[in-house]
């Protein structure tokens, strides 16, 4: 009785402590599933510093839309409740994400406790940098319908990708969402729930630069796009040895022209 009196003791703090982390990250995703369909509008600030650009900020009626896949997310990240701020004048719960792959960003979302739904985010390099921030300033009194789905990924679409690129080593974490194609290029999304990159095959190389790695392989060029640190995409890349896009044929679909 005494050892189990002792082992329950010492388990007791981490039982605890993964019950949390469950619940915060179910709390989250309950927010981020009704974002889905209802959406605050207002003033926004948006930074965007990756990819890079000469005029990163800009106002906005609405924060832009991450498309969050709770499956993959709940798998790649750790979720914290962390306390609580004013977001436009009105009380929010911040939540912290913390991927497991330490090369992917961590993000921050900021969820109004009344209305349920996002009011700021932002996203972090892994070295700390802002990569992207959105945060209203001030909203309003209502809120407005929207139909944001997520498609889930269709089965069968890693083997596929697989097949298509022999030797690719997906960065840990994320998996093939989605597949479009224009013209001679094929874009794959790979997703770990919140993170996007994109895997391209295409007849053509693209010019090297921060999150964008390009190289020749036999039946054309192979790029990643995304951000993470250039090793990562780079080794990812690095055993491909050829590509055979047709694999992919049955997984296309038409290209999001929704903003």
């Amino acid at each position: 009785m005494v050892g189990r009196f002792w082992a329950w003791a010492l388990l007791g703090p981490a039982l605890l402590s993964t019950h949390a982390a469950a619940a915060d990250a179910d709390n989250l995703l309950l927010a981020l599933k009704r974002a889905r369909t209802l959406a605050v509008r207002g003033q926004a600030q948006v930074t965007v510093n990756f990819p890079p650009r000469n005029s990163p900020t800009r106002l906005a009626a609405q924060l832009p839309a991450v498309a969050v896949r709770p499956g993959l997310l709940e798998r790649a990240f750790t979720v914290a409740q962390a306390g609580t701020a004013q977001v436009a004048g009105r009380a929010t719960v911040r939540y912290d994400l913390t991927p497991r792959n330490p090369d992917a960003p961590r993000w921050t979302l900021w969820i109004d406790t009344a209305w349920n739904l996002p009011l700021a985010y932002e996203e972090r390099r892994s070295d700390g940098e802002l990569a992207r921030r959105a945060v209203f300033v001030k909203v309003n009194s209502t809120l407005a319908r929207v139909s944001r789905p997520v498609p889930a990924a269709p089965a069968g679409l890693r083997a596929a990708l697989l097949r298509a690129m022999p030797g690719v080593r997906l960065p840990a974490g994320f998996v093939p969402v989605a597949v479009t194609r224009q013209g001679d290029r094929w874009n794959v999304a790979l997703s770990d729930g919140v993170n996007v990159l994109a895997l391209v095959a295409a007849a053509r190389g693209v010019e090297a630069a921060p999150g964008v790695v390009s190289r020749p392989v036999e039946g054309g060029f192979v790029w990643l796009v995304g951000n993470l640190p250039q090793r990562a995409l780079e080794a990812a890349l690095a055993g491909v040895r050829g590509l055979r896009p047709a694999a992919l044929g049955t997984f296309v679909t038409p290209a999001d022209s929704n903003p």
